[in-house]
C-alpha cells in the first residue's frame, strides 16, 4: 500500500510538474547567461589549480575540495544503479534525454552554486551556504529557508543515503544465497554506518579530504574499464548511439505511458544522478575559498558534465554493448549491472562493479551528509542537535541496507522532487543577481585581471562574506 502511494505521488510530480519546471528554468538561465556552461568551460582548469587559505591565512576548503565533495555526492549509484534502471524501465532512449539535462542544466547548476558563493556565511574558520542561506538573506523569508532545510535533510540525510545503502546492499545477493532473508543485509548496514561515523565526527576538512581522494580515483579506474569495453565492441558503438536517438524519439512508447517513458525516466534518473538545479551542490559550493563567486558557479558546471556527459554515459555504453537485456523488475538496477560487466569482462567483472558500487555509494554517503549538517546547522546551529542528528543518519544507513527496492527509489525520487520545486522557483527569482555576478566576473576577465569581487561594486546588498 505505501509502496503504491508513493508511486502514484511520484508519477504526478514528474510527469506534470518537474519535468517543465526543470526544463524550462534550465533553459531560461541558458538564454540569460548566453550559454555560460558552454562559453566558461575552458576557465575552469585555472580556476583549479588556485590555492585556498582564509584571512588568517590558515588552509580552507578548497574549490577542487568542493568540486570533490560535490561530485562525491553526484557521483554514486545513480550512475551505475540508476542509469540501470532507467535503460531497463524507459529503454535507451532515456540516456538521450540525461545528455539534454545535463547541458540545459549546466546553466541551472552554474546559477545556484554562484548564488551560493554570494550569500555564504562565516563559520569558525570555514564557510556555509546553500539555498536556505539565499532563500532567508536576497528573498528574506527564513521559513521558506527552513522548509527547503528540512526537505533538503530528509532527501539526502534519510531518502538518499538509505539508498545508497541498499545499493551497495543490492550488489550481494550474487555471493550469498537467500540474502534478504539472512543477517547479512543488517550486518551490512552495521559496517556502513560504522565507517560513516569515523568520518562525519571528523568535519569538513576530513570530509573534503577522503572525497578529493576517493572520487578522482575511483571515477577514473571505472571510466578506463568503460572504455576498455567500449573499444572490445567499437563495432556495435554506432548502432547504440543509432538506438539511443531512434527511442529517445519513439512517439508510439510516449503515448503508450509518459509517466514511464524514455523522457520521464531520462530527466528522473538524470537529476538524481547531476542534481543540476535542486538545490544540493550549492552547500558544498558555498564551502571553498574563492576570489569570485561566478569561479565556483563555473566549477559546479563541470561537475555536471563529469557526471552525466562521461560517468552515466560509461554505465550507459556498458550496458547496451553488453546484450544483456534488462527489465522493470526482471532485471533491474545493479543485478543488472552485474550482468553486463560479466558477459563483457567474465567473472571478474563482477567482482569489480562490487567493489566499484561501495566506493561509489560510500563517497556519496558522505557528500550528501556534508550537506544534510550544513542545513541542520542552518536551523540550529547547536553541537548537541548536529550529534543527535549524526546518530540518525547512521540509523537511515543501517536501516537503507535492509530496505525494498522500489521504496526506496520512489521516497528518493519524491523528496528530490520536492527539494528541486523549491530552488528552481527561488533562483529564478534570483537570476538577476546570478547575472550581474556573471557579467562582472567576465568584464574583468575582459580587463585581463583575475576577477575579484565586491558585492557594492555590483549592486547587491546582504553579503556577509564579499563587503
Amino acid at each position: 500500500m505505501i509502496d503504491k502511494v508513493l508511486g502514484t505521488i511520484n508519477d504526478f510530480m514528474y510527469t506534470y510538474l518537474l519535468i517543465f519546471l526543470l526544463a524550462g528554468a534550465g533553459v531560461y538561465f541558458t538564454v540569460r547567461t548566453r550559454f555560460v556552461q558552454l562559453r566558461r568551460i575552458g576557465d575552469v582548469p585555472a580556476i583549479l589549480k588556485e590555492k585556498s587559505q582564509n584571512e588568517q591565512g590558515e588552509k580552507s576548503v578548497s574549490s577542487f575540495q568542493a568540486l570533490m565533495i560535490s561530485t562525491a555526492s553526484r557521483v554514486g549509484t545513480g550512475n551505475i544503479a540508476g542509469i540501470a534502471t532507467a535503460l531497463a524501465a524507459g529503454g535507451p532512449g532515456a540516456v538521450f534525454w540525461m545528455w539534454l539535462m545535463a547541458v540545459i542544466g549546466g546553466a541551472s547548476a552554474f546559477v545556484e552554486s554562484t548564488l551560493a558563493q554570494i550569500y555564504k556565511v562565516k563559520d569558525g574558520s570555514s564557510f556555509r551556504g546553500g539555498p536556505s542561506y539565499y532563500i532567508e538573506q536576497a528573498l528574506h523569508s527564513r521559513k521558506w529557508g527552513v522548509v527547503f532545510s528540512l526537505t533538503l535533510i530528509a532527501c539526502f540525510a534519510y531518502g538518499f543515503n538509505g539508498l545508497q545503502a541498499y545499493n551497495i546492499s543490492s550488489a550481494l545477493p550474487y555471493y550469498i544465497q537467500n540474502y534478504s532473508n539472512t543477517v547479512w543485509p543488517a550486518v551490512v548496514g552495521g559496517i556502513l554506518a560504522g565507517l560513516t561515523a569515523l568520518v562525519i565526527f571528523g568535519g569538513v576538512h576530513r570530509i573534503g579530504f577522503i572525497t578529493s581522494v576517493i572520487v578522482p580515483v575511483m571515477a577514473l579506474g571505472y571510466i578506463a574499464i568503460g572504455f576498455y569495453m567500449a573499444l572490445k565492441n567499437f563495432s556495435q558503438l554506432p548502432s547504440v548511439f543509432m538506438m539511443i536517438l531512434k527511442n529517445a524519439f519513439n512517439v508510439d512508447a510516449i503515448a503508450g505511458g509518459f509517466a514511464g517513458s524514455a523522457v520521464v525516466l531520462g530527466i528522473k534518473r538524470g537529476l538524481f544522478s547531476n542534481e543540476a538545479g535542486m538545490g544540493s551542490a550549492p552547500n558544498a559550493s558555498a564551502s571553498a575559498q574563492v576570489s569570485h563567486p561566478a569561479k565556483q558557479g563555473l566549477v559546479q558546471v563541470l561537475s555536471v558534465f563529469i557526471d552525466t556527459l562521461v560517468i552515466c554515459s560509461t554505465t550507459a555504453v556498458i550496458l547496451l554493448v553488453s546484450g544483456v537485456q534488462g527489465g522493470k523488475g526482471v532485471l533491474d538496477g545493479i543485478p543488472f549491472v552485474q550482468a553486463a560487466f560479466q558477459t563483457g569482462m567474465g567473472e571478474w567483472g563482477i567482482h569489480f562493479i562490487t567493489v566499484a558500487i561501495f566506493f561509489f555509494a560510500f563517497s556519496s554517503l558522505i557528500g550528501n551528509y556534508y550537506y544534510a549538517e550544513s542545513n541542520i546547522r542552518f536551523i540550529r546551529n547547536s553541537k548537541i542537535v548536529v550529534n543527535i542528528f549524526r546518530f540518525t543518519c547512521l540509523g537511515a544507513i543501517f536501516l537503507g541496507a535492509q530496505a525494498d527496492f522500489s521504496t526506496v527509489w520512489n521516497l528518493a525520487d519524491i523528496l528530490m522532487g520536492c527539494m528541486a520545486m523549491i530552488n528552481i522557483v527561488a533562483i529564478v527569482f534570483l537570476s538577476d543577481t546570478a547575472v550581474k555576478t556573471l557579467e562582472d566576473y567576465e568584464h574583468q576577465r575582459m580587463q585581463g585581471k583575475d576577477p575579484v569581487f565586491h558585492s557594492k561594486d555590483v549592486g547587491i546588498e546582504h553579503t556577509d562574506c564579499w563587503k
